[in-house]
C-alpha cells in the first residue's frame, strides 16, 4: 500500500458519528453508540455504556519508511491505574483547550512520545471507537516521515515500537477469541506480533484500517 494510495481510501472514507456522547434522550442514545463501532461489535448481548461517554483521540502514525510503511505503537507502562501494560495507541482525552480531535491527538501524541506535531501528515480518520469503559475514541491517521524523533514519556509509555502495515493488513493476523468475564463469554480481536498481543480497543481500530485500506 502506497501513501498515495493510502490518502485516496481514506479521502472515500466517511467515519462514524463524530458526535462524542450521543443525544440527551436515552433511548436515541443507546441507538446512536449501538451504530457505532466498539468492543461490542463482537459480543450482541452487550450493549455499550449507558453514561456519558468521554471523549478521547488517538494518533495512528503511518511511518512511510522506503521498504515499506509501518505503524508506531506503544506500550503503557505497568504501574497506570487504567490499561497499565497493554499496546495503545498515542493519544487520550480530548480537554477543553483543544480545538477538536485533531489538535488532542497531535498533543498527545507529542507528550507521550515526542513527535511533534508539524512532522505529521494528517490523511483521514477512522470510525470512532466506543470502548467498554466509556471512551469514544476519535483515531486521527497520519504519514510520518522517517527519521522519526522518539522521546517517551516513562511515566506513561514504557515503550514506543512499529509494526509493519502488511502484516496488519494480512487478516490472517486477526485472531478473534473469547474469554470468560464473569458469566459472560466476550469476544475479541487479538494481533500476534513477536512477543506481543494488540487487542482492545487498539486491535479494532487496526481491524478498521485494515478493512479501509483493503484491496
Amino acid at each position: 500500500m502506497t501513501r498515495d494510495g493510502i490518502i485516496a481510501r481514506l479521502a472515500r472514507q466517511r467515519p462514524g458519528r463524530r458526535g462524542f456522547g450521543g443525544s440527551a434522550d436515552p433511548a436515541e442514545a443507546a441507538a446512536f453508540r449501538r451504530a457505532i463501532r466498539g468492543d461490542h461489535d463482537l459480543n450482541p448481548g452487550i450493549t455499550p455504556p449507558s453514561t456519558a461517554l468521554r471523549p478521547a483521540a488517538v494518533l495512528v502514525p503511518l511511518i512511510d519508511h522506503e521498504g515499506g510503511m509501518s505503524v508506531l505503537l506503544t506500550q503503557r507502562t505497568a504501574h497506570l491505574s487504567a490499561h497499565a501494560g497493554q499496546i495503545s495507541f498515542p493519544g487520550g482525552r480530548i480537554e477543553e483547550a483543544d480545538a477538536d480531535a485533531v489538535a488532542a491527538a497531535l498533543r498527545e501524541t507529542e507528550e507521550e512520545v515526542g513527535l511533534p506535531p508539524d512532522r505529521v501528515s494528517v490523511v483521514g480518520r477512522l470510525d470512532n471507537y466506543v470502548t467498554g469503559t466509556g471512551f469514544e475514541i476519535a483515531p486521527i491517521v497520519g504519514i510520518v516521515d522517517p527519521p522519526v524523533p522518539i522521546a517517551i514519556d516513562p511515566f506513561e509509555v514504557a515503550e514506543a515500537f512499529e509494526v509493519p502495515l502488511a502484516f496488519i493488513l494480512d487478516r490472517r493476523n486477526h485472531q478473534r477469541v473469547e474469554r470468560e468475564v464473569g458469566a459472560h463469554s466476550r469476544s475479541y480481536f487479538i494481533l500476534p506480533f513477536e512477543s506481543r498481543n494488540i487487542w482492545g480497543a487498539t486491535a479494532g481500530i487496526l481491524v478498521n484500517l485494515a478493512e479501509v485500506l483493503a484491496d
